[in-house]
């Protein structure tokens, strides 16, 4: 509406705004009436506002550097004279209006900076005062983003012409959107006008120095927050912010009177507290005790007296943010005021603790929280622990626990921000300690709320962290669950009473403490120093394997003693644990900076300290004294004197290599190292397995040791013993099979340092694992097959993960219990299949079970056994069909094992498998360039291409993918390459012809595509180093190496001749393609295949992806440079004359066709060029008229891929591509004609025009009669609609008969009535004309 009332004034500001003492008589007398000049053309123009289309008639004035007038427009009249540019320099300062109401936030900015350069620049304040009039205007506009844009843009142009006043400004705002005059309708334009208005004056920074104007905008304001239904709290925090820029005299002197209502009655609502609270903060001096008692009653606004509305003011705040997940401003500042007013314990207890939390579970719990939160930083220690040990902790606690069902609103994630940033804000460790202990001693049933790897600790300062440590050590041995804040559910308080003992919550403490403590060692965020590490490792390894039966000094972790034995569970978690930690230790990097920066070569070291040692060395030491302090500490598994033995071997082990690595380092010698120690400290976990490797590994270690010292001895005996790498990859298999992230890194590690000494049977037996098609005996998978020990792995996994599940669960009942009815669920359907499958014998002695009791009825006795049968044969029968039943059971039940046994191994299979792959890529990664390498070619190839075959589950795609990956990045295009063919070069040969072969076979491109990249990875090991060499016959086979060029290119030309032949092959172009770039020798000897399959191909597909292979050998220089100029000619001439051959009859029915040929014109534009660039003599006369008599009927004149490749070949022929000039005629003319059939308001259409008379109008045979007939039976009704419906039908067939066959082919849509009577009158008159 605003922009309506506006928009012909601004049609008419273009001419008008000329100042009058600038026109002459004529133009002031057009300005007097305010009409548009006669020599102007009217045109209707049509401007789009906030909320309809406003259409009004200006003039169209013509630019003097626009485009002439076209005589077809009509009647050419004289251009509007602007000599001075008035009218162009008015029309942009309109256009940037129009800017300023747009949506997009940078385009209102940039029009508010460039309206006030304009009115800088122009300087005249006619025009300055339509601007802040019409932005004024504005101000009430129906959409946001233009009120803001006129709102912003007024506040700017205030700041900058100060001349304008502000008191006129505002004046002009009341009297535009005056309040009292508006409808229901404008109301709330109206109050937004002045609010923008007010709100663009104090924008002004203006406002400050005209006390009067600021007072009645606090007035307005005032008025206005009557409004909240449009405004909400809008007018307030104005006013608010009003304050915080106003000095304190002019508070005093002008506004503190006006603004006595308003702070009178600050306790009534959120909006007019927060005014109050900020005039005490901004104005001190003003407001004092004194003044605070005449306004409000009481001298602090913390009190006994104002606590009630208090809560009721913060209870409103908490429900006005609900959906915006925000802490009011007003509860914040009312924090700040009791703590200046020293009455925080007063205001926290009486309006937080029972005012807020007396609400049910909902926005005002969520607003406690939130004051909570931002409180932290602003409380000492006392009011920390006040704080953190009372009832909003415990209110929080239950929150997070019931939280966790689906659908609820989750705080937790919010708190941790406001304890991170606290944390990372703090620099105190005192306070910092307090916070986190707070939130650790608030527990469910021993469990704390919080989770156990909660992120915050990362920026605690080291003191800090020690001293959590310590009381987490301390909370193991001797928890204090007095101390802690225990809280319970709202269903567990109204429910029936449980209790649940004390030693369940010291045990569930613990489970959260060890995975606590672990996290501290895992987290490469927390500052931490190698003391405070190890401190931890070995307290987790003391209490995961040892017991203390005496303290001493010498073994810090005895002098705490346990209240509560361990229990099973808490000690298998901490096992875990341990073994969780170590393998973290063993890929760190060294934590001390200073080492790292005194000894460079130590960086890239993992697993290692600063001196050097490694960390399951030191924890392996640790472990050996307290072996060793039997009066002291007894462990928790009794060791044999087996295991005594195989220990101090290990150790014994272990100090003879670290000796041997000082003297003379070797990798083999680390290898061992590390395998003996992480096997020996796996001894307190598994002691019989690690006993059985220990005595492999030492066997193994003397072998090699042997080896060396004794190289001429020959063993004599027939038997020869298996290499010492050959036995320690089988342990390194062997270890594999363990479900264990440490183990898998140790064997990756100790892998990589024996790689120079893996021998081919070592390497086999590691592929014969990955092989799925061998049997267990040949392939050598490690899967337990025994049932203890499955059974007892299996119980142990399955009570880490109730444990897991117990310490993370037990907090979320609902979900237990979907999760139970889930089971249930499952297994229903498990026992429907099953009884399904019915045992044809179980019906036989169910039969024979009913025919001995006589229970059987038969046609003859129907229901006479049923009468006759007592209680006592009825409880046989029972019995026996118990005893059937329960049997049947059994079977079942072992079926379903059975097959849960069978599904759970092959699931360790595929795992198994996955980490062997580690070993693979080991090897490839050190030593691509073996020998061995060649032998993994064709067995990587059988497990991808079983693989592809076989099901597709998760873990089996991802072996694949990984399986693929490496024999694709690692294997076949590795930098490192086997470079040592001598003596193989038959076998690679062969193993050549078999890929090659293969590859053809095969039904699946995704498989051959892996077999045709083997391939070329054999013709890189047979061709070796590439050198640079003439371009002649010699050096084509000096090029290929050791490859015998002939073999290999029959191979090849086998398998291009198959992929050309076959319409369905396996191959694909892009193989070939590969090929030809990277062995260009061979491309030589593959064109003439190529060339004779431009034509020869089984289909248009293979023929087009023949062109597609010769452009490719065509562009490549290092071909050119093979070929001899003789050759080269003949080649270019072949390739002609199979393009002629292609292109001749070329009849573009199918899509295989259309890429033939364009595929063809890139070839031959690929020729033209090369032809004429290197002036080879090849008569393209032939080509040239071909290609000619492409385009003899003119299809390829539009535009498109074909037309365009076309017209490219063309031009290089000197034949440029016509200009359609005709077909742009008819085009036009048919705009033309139809131009007049378009109904416009105001005119007839054409058939309603009056007709010449005097012409005769010639009416052929029917239609003559028929019109007649039609004219004389004009005055019955029903007659005349049944004549009309014949008229039509014989029409309409006498058009159709009219109508050449290819239209009548062209289907047309449905018409209704009306197209179809305007259709009739329109052939009507035709055939009149």
């Amino acid at each position: 509406m605003l922009e309506a009332q506006h928009s012909h004034s601004h049609a008419l500001f273009l001419l008008s705004y000329q100042p009058l003492h600038q026109l002459d008589s004529s133009q002031k007398r057009r300005h007097k009436t305010a009409k548009c000049p006669t020599n102007v053309q009217k045109t209707p123009i049509r401007r789009r506002t906030g909320t309809e289309n406003i259409r009004f008639t200006a003039a169209s004035m013509v630019d003097p550097e626009s485009d002439p007038v076209r005589p077809e427009a009509g009647p050419v009249r004289p251009a509007v004279s602007d000599p001075d540019g008035v009218l162009k320099r008015s029309r942009e300062l309109l256009d940037l209006f129009w800017e300023i109401a747009k949506p997009e936030r940078e385009t209102r900015l940039q029009a508010a900076e460039k309206l006030v350069e304009q009115l800088k620049k122009s300087g005249e304040a006619d025009e300055l005062k339509y601007a802040v009039n019409r932005l004024v205007s504005g101000l009430s506009h129906a959409r946001e983003q233009a009120r803001t844009g006129y709102s912003a843009t007024l506040a700017q142009v205030l700041s900058v012409f100060e001349e304008i006043s502000l008191q006129s400004t505002l004046d002009q705002i009341k009297e535009k959107h005056n309040l009292q005059t508006a409808n229901k309708k404008q109301i709330r334009n109206v109050v937004f006008g002045n609010f923008f208005g007010v709100l663009a004056l104090s924008q002004s920074s203006r406002l400050h120095k005209e006390t009067q104007v600021l007072l009645e905008c606090i007035k307005l304001l005032q008025t206005l927050s009557q409004y909240k239904e449009h405004l909400r709290e809008l007018p307030r925090k104005t006013m608010v912010d009003i304050l915080s820029e106003t000095s304190e005299e002019v508070f005093e002197e002008v506004l503190l009177n006006a603004m006595q209502t308003d702070l009178t009655s600050a306790l009534s609502s959120p909006e007019q507290l927060e005014l109050l609270l900020v005039a005490m903060q901004k104005f001190p001096s003003v407001i004092k005790p004194a003044k605070l008692q005449k306004l409000l009653g009481t001298a602090n606004i913390i009190s006994k007296h104002t606590l009630p509305r208090l809560v009721e003011v913060l209870k409103t705040a908490a429900r006005s943010v609900k959906k915006e997940n925000m802490l009011p401003s007003v509860a914040l500042d009312l924090l700040q005021v009791s703590l200046r007013e020293d009455s925080f314990e007063l205001f926290w207890k009486e309006a937080v603790i029972s005012g807020l939390l007396s609400d049910h579970p909902g926005p005002s719990h969520y607003l406690v929280f939130r004051l909570l939160s931002v409180a932290l930083p602003l409380l000492s220690v006392s009011q920390l622990q006040f704080v953190l040990s009372g009832e909003v902790m415990r209110r929080y606690g239950e929150h997070v626990v019931s939280a966790q069902l689906p659908g609820r609103f989750k705080f937790s994630p919010e708190m941790d921000k406001y304890v991170n940033s606290f944390m990372q804000s703090c620099r105190e460790p005192e306070r910092q300690l307090t916070v986190i202990l707070a939130f650790t001693q608030l527990t469910h049933q021993g469990y704390p709320a919080v989770p156990s790897h909660w992120k915050v600790v990362e920026h605690m300062e080291p003191k800090a962290l020690r001293q959590y440590t310590e009381w987490l050590k301390e909370a193991f041995c001797r928890p204090q669950l007095d101390k802690c804040l225990e809280f319970s559910t709202r269903k567990q308080r109204e429910g029936p009473e449980t209790t649940v003992q004390d030693d369940t919550r010291v045990f569930r403490f613990r489970r959260w403490i060890i995975p606590r403590l672990s996290s501290i060692v895992e987290n490469n965020q927390i500052k931490k120093d190698e003391e405070l590490v190890m401190d931890i490792a070995r307290f987790i390894f003391f209490h995961a394997f040892f017991d203390t039966k005496k303290a001493t000094a010498e073994i810090p972790e005895t002098t705490r003693s346990l209240s509560v034995p361990l229990d099973s569970n808490t000690r298998i978690i901490t096992s875990s644990a341990f073994y969780s930690v170590l393998q973290h230790l063993s890929v760190r990097p060294v934590l001390d900076d200073s080492a790292e920066a005194g000894a460079g070569s130590k960086r890239r070291a993992l697993g290692v300290m600063a001196d050097g040692s490694m960390w399951v060395y030191r924890l392996v030491e640790f472990a050996d004294a307290l072996l060793k302090e039997d009066t002291h500490v007894q462990s928790a598994r009794t060791f044999t004197e087996e295991h005594t033995q195989a220990w101090d071997s290990m150790l014994q082990s272990v100090e003879t290599l670290m000796k041997k690595v000082k003297k003379s380092p070797a990798p083999e010698h680390a290898a061992f190292q590390h395998l003996f120690l992480n096997i020996g400290i796996q001894m307190f976990k598994a002691p019989e397995d690690s006993v059985e490797l220990l005595k492999d590994l030492r066997s193994c270690m003397e072998k090699a040791q042997a080896k060396k010292s004794k190289k001429k001895k020959k063993e004599t005996d027939g038997e020869q013993e298996p290499h010492w790498v050959e036995v320690v990859v089988e342990i390194l298999l062997s270890l594999l099979s363990q479900p264990s992230r440490l183990i898998r890194n140790v064997c990756k590690t100790a892998f990589n340092c024996i790689c120079a000494h893996v021998t081919q049977p070592a390497l086999s037996a590691i592929l014969n694992v990955l092989d799925p098609s061998k049997d267990e005996d040949e392939s050598g998978v490690v899967v337990m097959d025994e049932k203890e020990g499955e059974k007892k792995l299996a119980e142990e996994d399955d009570e880490e993960d109730e444990n897991e599940d117990k310490d993370g669960e037990q907090e979320r009942e609902g979900e237990e219990e979907s999760d139970s009815s889930d089971d249930d669920d499952d297994a229903d359907e498990a026992m429907e299949e099953e009884q399904e499958e019915v045992d044809q014998n179980f019906r036989l002695e169910l039969m024979k079970v009913l025919q001995g009791q006589n229970a059987l009825a038969t046609e003859k006795d129907g229901s006479e056994d049923e009468e006759e049968m007592d209680d006592e044969a009825m409880m046989k029968l029972d019995k026996s069909l118990a005893t059937l039943f329960g049997e049947q059971k059994k079977k079942l039940d072992a079926k379903k094992d059975e097959k849960e046994r069978l599904r759970r191994e092959k699931t360790l299979v595929r795992d198994f498998r996955i980490k062997v792959l580690d070993l693979v890529e080991v090897f490839l990664a050190k030593q691509g360039s073996s020998v061995l390498v060649l032998g993994m070619v064709e067995p990587l190839l059988s497990v991808i291409e079983k693989g592809m075959s076989s099901e597709s589950g998760q873990q089996e795609v991802d072996f694949l993918r990984r399986t693929a990956d490496i024999f694709k990045n690692q294997l076949c295009r590795g930098k490192q390459y086997c470079r040592e063919a001598e003596g193989r070069e038959a076998e690679l040969h062969e193993m050549l012809e078999r890929l090659i072969g293969r590859a053809q076979k095969l039904r699946d491109s995704s498989v051959a595509l892996y077999y045709f990249s083997a391939a070329l990875y054999v013709v890189k090991v047979l061709r070796g180093v590439v050198k640079e060499t003439d371009a002649t016959q010699a050096a084509e086979e000096k090029s290929m190496g050791k490859a015998d060029v002939e073999r290999v290119t029959n191979c090849f030309r086998d398998a291009l001749t198959s992929f050309m032949t076959r319409r369905k092959s396996p191959l694909t172009a892009d193989m070939f393609i590969d090929l030809f770039n990277r062995f260009p020798a061979v491309c030589v000897n593959l064109l003439d295949t190529a060339v004779e399959n431009i034509t020869a191909g089984v289909r248009e597909h293979q023929q087009s992806q023949a062109c597609v292979m010769v452009l490719r050998a065509l562009q490549s220089k290092d071909v050119k440079q093979l070929i001899p100029s003789a050759r080269w000619t003949k080649l270019c001439q072949k390739t002609s004359q199979q393009l002629i051959q292609c292109l001749q009859h070329v009849e573009y029915k199918t899509k295989a066709v259309h890429e033939r040929t364009v595929k063809a014109l890139e070839l031959c534009q690929c020729l033209v060029k090369t032809v004429h660039a290197q002036k080879v003599e090849v008569n393209l006369d032939p080509l040239r008229d071909v290609l000619r008599s492409m385009n003899a009927d003119g299809s390829l004149q539009k535009a498109g891929q074909l037309e365009d490749t076309y017209w490219s070949v063309m031009k290089l022929f000197g034949i440029q591509k016509p200009k359609v000039e005709k077909v742009k005629k008819v085009v036009e003319e048919q705009t033309e004609q139809e131009a007049p059939k378009k109904k416009k308001k105001g005119f007839l259409p054409e058939s309603k025009k009056r007709r010449n008379r005097k012409k005769p109008q010639v009416l052929e045979g029917k239609e003559a009669t028929e019109t007649a007939a039609a004219a004389a039976g004009g005055g019955g009704v029903e007659g005349g609609k049944k004549k009309k419906k014949k008229n039509k039908k014989r029409k309409g067939r006498d058009q159709s008969e009219a109508q050449s066959p290819n239209k009548k082919a062209k289907m047309e849509p449905p018409q209704s009535k009306k197209q179809k009577k305007q259709k009739q009158t329109g052939g009507d008159q035709a055939s009149a004309e």
